[in-house]
């Protein structure tokens, strides 16, 4: 797999890209691009998080599952879809919650990039999907290399913000020193489990608190 990713994440990673699980990976997605399966995001976004939000400016972790499956959606930041793609339920969900505990209007897209790009890491557990399968490629290696990276900006980094939402997320709190970062924790902003934390949780004005009290500059969470 040809990596391109930022300068800043390849340092901080270089290890990873030559050991025999991350060449499964590359080997894995070009074996079922040859039996003509299509995978999502396109090969160009495939490290969007990293290229978007530098290792250097990371302020925030949102840690998501896997990419949305579904044409046109999944540009390699998690919860996040292209413009003119609908918002997805847990999207839509997170938007509520947002205006409620913020004032925030609503936004008329779906695309978190601006969030990306003031620091906030927008990363799925899995880097790729193949289309109409959900968790297809969760056993494929990608969670080798996304544990380290928490891992990474854990040990390496101080006074982050990680926002675990739902089970999955909150499996990888094992990997982060809360001693020196900020962990918020609630069910995931989907239908099936919004009502039972994700709603009054608070975490927008909660992570701009923390930001704010160690100094660092707090998010614009009104998307443009």
């Amino acid at each position: 797999m040809n990596v391109k990713i930022e300068a800043s994440w390849k340092e901080a990673l270089k290890a990873e890209f030559s050991k025999p699980y991350f060449q499964q990976i590359a080997t894995h997605i070009k074996t079922e691009k040859s039996q003509g399966k299509t995978i999502y995001p396109p090969g160009s976004l495939l490290f969007n998080a990293f290229n978007t939000t530098p290792f250097d400016k990371v302020k925030v972790v949102l840690l998501g599952q896997d990419p949305y499956h579904g044409p046109g959606q999944a540009h390699g930041l998690c919860f996040s879809v292209q413009n003119g793609v609908p918002p997805p339920p847990s999207l839509v969900n997170i938007f509520k919650e947002l205006q409620d505990d913020t004032g925030v209007a609503i936004p008329n897209h779906g695309n978190l990039t601006y969030w990306a790009e003031q620091g906030i890491f927008l990363l799925n557990a899995s880097l790729t999907v193949r289309a109409g399968e959900p968790m297809s490629h969760a056993k494929i290696g990608w969670a080798t290399f996304t544990d380290t990276v928490i891992k990474t900006i854990s040990e390496k980094k101080k006074n982050i913000v990680f926002l675990l939402w739902g089970k999955f997320a909150q499996e990888k709190r094992v990997l982060i020193d809360e001693s020196k970062h900020c962990i918020l924790r609630t069910v995931h902003p989907s239908p099936l489990s919004a009502h039972g934390g994700f709603f009054g949780s608070k975490h927008f004005s909660k992570t701009n608190e923390y930001l704010a009290a160690h100094g660092i500059d707090p998010i614009d969470w009104q998307l443009p």
